[in-house]
């Protein structure tokens, strides 16, 4: 009869009694945390508990294989005094991991509100960046002095059960055979019975359900997620069903279907033309939620430029992102897709390129469109995306290091960004060539560090200084573009790529994916205020719409600014749930074809499970399934001179 007395028995309780301890009292000390978000009572708590050990149990199983190793090693190699030292060694370092792994959770819970998912994942290959960027925002080595201290401490604890280990009898061939067979079944049930929405729910309370994590499991269950086929995870309708709705929220006056099929996705839009083009500066904003603006309720003055930036822009107050992560803002706005599941398109290598993107689509009609980024476009695969799209790149490795006042671990200074972008509308305008420069900030990030003396904020001291610094910024650009001859025909475009924080007690919190859309041409564009429900999506056709361009369409937005736009929706999502919100409910779909809505979702927010009758679902169904459709069957392509009479002299 196998017996808990043998060596490696001994080890294995040892060091995973070690990780089980540890990954409970980082559950315990982030749902304490919780406590300060929301009521919880004790049975949310028994059911965190017992998730998260599921959970636990689960990843310590697949971290018990390599005992096996050890399990069979000779007794001649086991009882060397080097085997102990070794022992010793692996016991300090796993002490050392563990802890690594619960700080690092910690903060990333901090920033996102969910365990480890596969922004973990990408976080770790673009580790240049994401390190530096830890390195200014936390005391990073004393604490890893502290944890190696504490390490040291645990293991000279646990010296004494590890000696007691290497010093019990070996288990016989009958037992470990018994074992390895037991172990590796035990693995191959939780292969097959254990997912990241299973055993814990897919829908319901969003922090919960994450405390229920375990988040070591959850980061490598990650790898095999950061892409989800849409067919295969969620709910759909008969192809047939999908075309119609979609047309019924395209539609508008001056949009003529040019292609049949299963999903005709292409459309000819006439606009009336300009008497000249127009430039255009397009300043994404690296995490600006709405709620900062003192002219949306801020009351700390944050925002005194944009503030009056407002009352001289047409201002869009119900615009929404569609994503949390900068990568499916740029989606959204340059290719007007939905957030379909897993990784935004801009991050799909091999298949970034070739979209009849917002750029491509400008430069097709004689514009210099450039992609002007504040740090490395390496970084989330922008510059791949970008070039590959219809842009020419300009990034910080672009830029001598003199033209930089202020760099930090993501990159330049809004200020340096905006002179970069000056030099290059300067050099257009010498040529006579129009030109559309899409602009991507770094400044409103952790570290969120900036130039000293320019705002009465300290740098580094945390969000409100950013904030405050990339007002400032946006403020002494505009003050320089005024002097430029250029400046009367140029159209100036601010939105963020996301908010500042998406977590909740929601999975979709319709609330914190409100960002704010300034459109700002003075002498051309009358300010007001658009009340109209908007997305991300819309931008593209919105600015192609205000320049008077005729072009093929494969976007998923409309012309925001048209009287005859058909209802307003936002959609928005993260990398597993897909919403669509109408104003006043929100429908979701989540992985194993989960659907529910939130009906008053911005109020009470009261969920309620729902199906394929429901009219809001259907919409919502509509937009993600068709989108998937779009992308894997190569209906968002380019296609160079392609126009509605082409189309229809080819068919």
């Amino acid at each position: 009869m196998l017996s808990e007395r043998t060596a490696v028995v001994r080890l294995g309780l040892l060091l995973l009694g070690t990780w089980l301890a540890l990954f409970s009292v980082t559950r315990l000390v982030l749902l304490v945390q919780f406590f300060s978000v929301a009521s919880i009572t004790m049975r949310d708590v028994l059911q965190v508990l017992a998730l998260g050990l599921a959970y636990d149990v689960s990843f310590l199983l697949y971290a018990a294989l390599p005992l096996l190793l050890l399990l069979w090693l000779p007794e001649r190699l086991w009882r060397r005094r080097a085997m102990f030292t070794a022992l010793q060694g692996a016991l300090l370092l796993s002490v050392f991991v563990m802890l690594f792994v619960a700080a690092a959770e910690w903060l990333f819970w901090d920033e996102f509100g969910v365990r480890f998912n596969f922004i973990a994942v990408d976080y770790l290959v673009y580790s240049d960046e994401v390190l530096n960027n830890i390195l200014e925002s936390y005391p990073v080595y004393p604490l890893l002095a502290a944890q190696g201290l504490l390490a040291v401490t645990i293991t000279a604890v646990l010296n004494r059960w590890l000696r007691r280990a290497w010093q019990s009898p070996l288990a016989t061939l009958p037992q470990r055979a018994l074992l390895s067979v037991g172990l590796i079944t035990a693995v191959f049930a939780v292969v097959l019975g254990v997912g990241q929405d299973f055993p814990r729910p897919a829908q319901g309370n969003a922090y919960l359900r994450e405390l229920g994590s375990n988040g070591p499991y959850q980061f490598f269950a990650a790898f095999r997620n950061n892409e989800l086929d849409y067919p295969s995870f969620y709910a759909t309708l008969p192809q047939r069903q999908v075309a119609p709705l979609l047309q019924a929220e395209w539609q508008e006056s001056n949009a003529r279907l040019v292609d049949d099929g299963v999903l005709p996705v292409r459309r000819q839009i006439s606009n009336q033309p300009l008497a000249k083009p127009r430039n255009v500066v397009l300043v994404t904003i690296e995490s600006l939620s709405a709620k900062y603006l003192g002219s949306m309720g801020d009351t700390r003055g944050l925002t005194p430029n944009l503030d009056q930036l407002r009352t001289q822009s047409v201002f869009f107050n119900q615009f929404y992102a569609t994503g949390t992560r900068t990568d499916r803002g740029l989606e959204a706005i340059t290719l007007s897709v939905p957030p379909t599941p897993g990784r935004s398109i801009v991050k799909r290598l091999g298949r970034e390129s070739g979209f009849a993107s917002l750029g491509q689509q400008l430069t097709a009609q004689g514009y210099d469109s450039v992609f002007v980024y504040g740090g490395r476009g390496y970084f989330d695969n922008m510059n791949t995306f970008f070039a590959g799209n219809g842009y020419r790149v300009v990034d910080q490795s672009s830029v001598p290091d003199a033209d930089m006042s202020f760099t930090n671990a993501w990159g330049m200074a809004d200020e340096d960004l905006y002179r970069q972008a000056m030099q290059i509308a300067d050099q257009d305008y010498a040529t006579g060539k129009p030109f559309f420069l899409q602009l991507m900030t770094t400044s409103n990030h952790r570290p969120y560090t900036y130039p000293a003396g320019r705002i009465d904020i300290a740098s580094g001291e945390g969000r409100e200084g950013a904030v405050k610094y990339t007002d400032y910024a946006i403020g002494a650009f505009l003050k320089t573009a005024r002097t430029k001859p250029w400046f009367n025909d140029t159209l100036f475009v601010f939105v963020a790529d996301h908010t500042a924080g998406s977590a909740g007690i929601e999975d979709l919190p319709v609330a914190n994916y409100h960002i704010p859309l300034f459109i700002y041409a003075p002498g051309w564009l009358a300010p007001r205020e658009v009340d109209r429900l908007t997305s991300q999506i819309d931008l593209a056709p919105t600015l192609l719409g205000l320049l008077g361009m005729s072009y093929t369409s494969t976007f998923f937005g409309v012309d925001a600014l048209r009287a005859d736009a058909p209802p307003g929706r936002a959609l928005i999502g993260n990398y597993q749930h897909l919403g669509l919100f109408d104003g006043r409910d929100l429908a979701i779909l989540s992985p194993q074809r989960l659907t529910r809505r939130h009906d008053d979702a911005l109020g009470f927010s009261h969920e309620r499970a729902t199906d394929n009758s429901d009219p809001l679902l259907r919409r919502d169904i509509a937009y993600y399934q068709g989108a998937s459709y779009a992308y894997r069957q190569h209906l968002l392509s380019w296609q160079a001179g392609a126009s509605w009479q082409q189309a229809h002299a080819r068919r």
